[in-house]
């Protein structure tokens, strides 16, 4: 196929904009064309005052060749028809502030108008969106390995001492809601520990009234945001078998704060025989959860019957996850540095990775999805980027580094990201900083 062939393009787009509307839109373009040079075509088809950039589907698949390629590596001759979808360019991530922490930055979470962290010094901090921190949570003994608002007036943790916490934040907008006995807690206190893992708690996730808890002791665990709803541990029972001698201590290191209410899981969910690295609730259905472990599998719980339902094998450690709901898949980031896409509902006879996106150097420790587009998500890895992805391309879209690697010349392990609406994303790491790349305005027209 020589550079000079061409190829007859049908561009067409779904964007609801009359001025993105071509009329006529069937013509010859050359082969050798990219996505720079498709722009410059469908600019002028549009009669546009002011240049805008776009991006292209072909067949639903994201353009990142030349035609000439795509036709290439889809067998496909120069005779052949293209129906090319155009929809404007998503725009590079800018970089907009970085927030210093005192350790290593290990879980975030983002509210209206904070940000939650958590950190290798076992502290849990909330910031506010000009960097200032607003409160400390003091009391894991060990380093926080995640964190989630669950509301406006509470906040839980889980870290290496093996246990989760229920915090006390800011009741000013939802006072009403709280009981009275959790009234008289002060703001950034404890309001419940939660005891039944025997690993360190890696990763968390809340949905309305419940809490799903992952564990590298291969466990997860069922909560409820009411201390009430759970079962109470009298925190002078020594006796079980299964706490270990470092338990035993923090437990009675912990009695110097008799006011602290303890309490077990309501369900525990063991399936897996290895760390667990990611747990999730079904976007539209608090009684379904997924999790992924290191022992390469995606599990399905029934959180009603506490039952794994469906185990998809995989041929790597899984070591993070996230929702795709209107395309149900799920994404799993793995020890193998890629990104694969899974469909849930499909049975494990039948083809389980729907797709694989490449581009990482190191493990893939931490996904979100974007809140304006439902294609899109960003990825946090070891080899220090957080990169953006659309999954209808294989490679990604952008990669965000870390500002303050620029100077050092090394590359700080990510260990979170967040992509939060309204602000951007929220990334933190081992050079103790949060650092925000603006997110929302990569879309504006």
């Amino acid at each position: 196929m020589s550079e000079e062939a061409q190829v007859k393009v049908r561009f067409f787009t779904r964007e609801q904009d009359e001025s993105l509307q071509v009329e006529d839109s069937t013509l010859f373009a050359p082969v050798s064309l990219k996505r720079y040079g498709l722009s410059e075509i469908v600019n002028h088809l549009l009669k546009l005052e002011k240049s805008v950039p776009f991006d292209f589907l072909v067949d639903g698949e994201l353009l990142r060749t030349s035609l000439e390629a795509y036709l290439t590596k889809k067998g496909l001759s120069s005779e052949t028809l293209l129906n090319v979808e155009y929809t404007r360019a998503v725009l590079p991530p800018s970089y907009l502030k970085s927030f210093d922490n005192d350790d290593w930055v290990s879980a975030l979470d983002v509210g209206n108008s904070s940000i939650v962290s958590g950190s290798y010094d076992g502290i849990v901090r909330t910031w506010n969106l000009s960097g200032k921190i607003e409160k400390q949570y003091a009391g894991h003994s060990g380093a926080i390995r995640a964190v989630k608002y669950i509301s406006s007036t509470r906040l839980v943790s889980g870290a290496n001492d093996r246990t989760l916490r229920l915090w006390k934040t800011k009741n000013d907008d939802l006072k009403n809601n709280l009981t009275a006995e959790e009234d008289d807690v002060e703001e950034g206190k404890t309001l419940a520990i939660l005891e039944g893992h025997k690993a360190p708690v890696v990763t968390l996730d809340v949905h309305a009234d419940r809490i799903l808890s992952g564990s590298y002791d291969h466990s997860i665990a069922f909560w409820s945001t009411n201390h009430k709803d759970m079962t109470a541990i009298d925190p002078m029972d020594f006796s079980a078998t299964s706490m270990s001698s470092a338990a035993k201590k923090r437990r009675k290191l912990a009695l110097k704060d008799g006011s602290v209410r303890r309490r077990s899981p309501l369900a525990l969910l063991e399936s897996h025989n290895a760390p667990v690295e990611a747990v999730e609730f079904d976007s539209r259905d608090k009684s379904v959860g997924y999790s992924v472990s290191q022992d390469h599998t995606i599990k399905t719980w029934d959180l009603v019957t506490a039952r794994c339902v469906d185990t998809k094998t995989t041929s790597y450690s899984l070591l993070s996850m996230t929702q795709l709901p209107q395309l149900n898949l799920i994404a799993c980031g793995s020890s193998a540095r890629h990104i694969t896409l899974h469909d849930p509902r499909m049975g494990t006879s039948t083809k389980i990775t729907q797709q694989q996106l490449n581009g990482h150097s190191n493990f893939v420790v931490a996904l979100d999805t974007c809140p304006q587009n439902e294609y899109m998500l960003c990825s946090a890895s070891h080899d220090g980027t957080v990169k953006v992805w659309d999954v209808r391309s294989s490679s990604p879209m952008y990669t965000i580094t870390r500002e303050a690697d620029v100077t050092k010349n090394v590359n700080d392990k990510v260990f979170d990201v967040k992509w939060a609406k309204g602000l951007g994303i929220v990334s933190g790491g081992q050079d103790k900083k949060i650092q925000i790349n603006k997110g929302d305005d990569i879309f504006k027209k």
